[in-house]
């Protein structure tokens, strides 16, 4: 192989496979042509770096490894196909434009509003951390739900704090534990319902590839069969990142320990730690 031939490595890259690196080759291509279209506005979009989740890409000189890990999560949504890979990341590029994620981000979010609903804490035991989402942790429904576009910028804020937590060198993945612990009947408003089903589309048209589990702990049965109705429309691999979990640190405790080392899982899910 020629030295400009050669690839930079980490040990995420190394698990590339053959059809992965076709994809990758094809689709890095592309960037400067990518970021020309996400960007009519710029002249120099074309040879402009752009900062995404951290890493630096240069579509003039992407050959970086920590770049190829990020292009990677674009195709491996779109089943390694370059085109749709480019669509889906120019639809992000401008999302993330017009969202403003990065305003989003510096924003001061009401602290007895949003503050016990979303935790990072601890890693699992291939290093991925781990984020809490705590659907019960605030009865004030009208106050988390009823600004819809306040409730979506504080959920990617929180997205992206979780984000800062991997190096795209070693983990580009997360554990989610999604708690419903105190959610009722009562608690899927319209309101609520709406801002959820906005985060959805949200994290699934731009946020590719992020999750390595997510556990759904503490599920009240009335919410249980909705998991079931759900689970036909989503693919395979979702689903076999998905487990319900019942309630108590003892059954929750159960699923999540052989994932989870004791010193990193709070007493309330059946670890050792203090938690938060």
């Amino acid at each position: 192989m020629l030295e400009d031939d050669k690839e930079p490595q980490n040990l995420l890259t190394e698990k590339f496979t053959e059809a992965e690196w076709k994809a990758l080759k094809e689709f890095r291509s592309t960037l400067p042509e990518t970021f020309k279209e996400a960007f009519p506005e710029q002249d120099d979009a074309g040879s402009t770096s752009y900062n995404l989740w951290g890493v630096i890409i240069n579509p003039l000189k992407p050959k970086d490894a920590r770049i190829s890990v990020v292009l990677m999560k674009f195709l491996r949504a779109r089943n390694l196909n370059p085109a749709e890979a480019k669509e889906m990341l120019i639809s992000t590029l401008q999302w993330r434009k017009s969202f403003k994620v990065d305003e989003a981000m510096k924003e001061k979010f009401p602290e007895d509003v949003f503050g016990k609903l979303g935790k990072t804490y601890g890693r699992d035991k291939d290093g991925h951390p781990i984020a809490y989402n705590l659907y019960g942790a605030n009865k004030d429904l009208d106050a988390v739900f009823s600004d819809t576009q306040r409730f979506l910028r504080w959920r990617v804020a929180f997205m992206e704090e979780s984000i800062a937590l991997l190096d795209f060198e070693t983990v580009d993945q997360m554990v989610q534990i999604h708690d419903y612990e105190g959610v009722s009947m009562s608690s899927r408003t319209q309101a609520s319902k709406t801002a959820a089903s906005e985060a959805s589309s949200i994290f699934q048209g731009h946020y590719p590839e992020f999750l390595a589990k997510k556990f759904f702990v503490n599920v009240p049965s009335f919410l249980t069969w909705i998991f079931w109705i759900f689970k036909p429309l989503l693919s395979a691999a979702t689903v076999a990142k998905m487990n319900v979990v019942g309630s108590g640190p003892k059954i929750i405790g159960t699923a999540l320990l052989p994932l989870i080392p004791a010193d990193q899982l709070p007493k309330r899910y059946g670890g050792d730690a203090g938690g938060f």
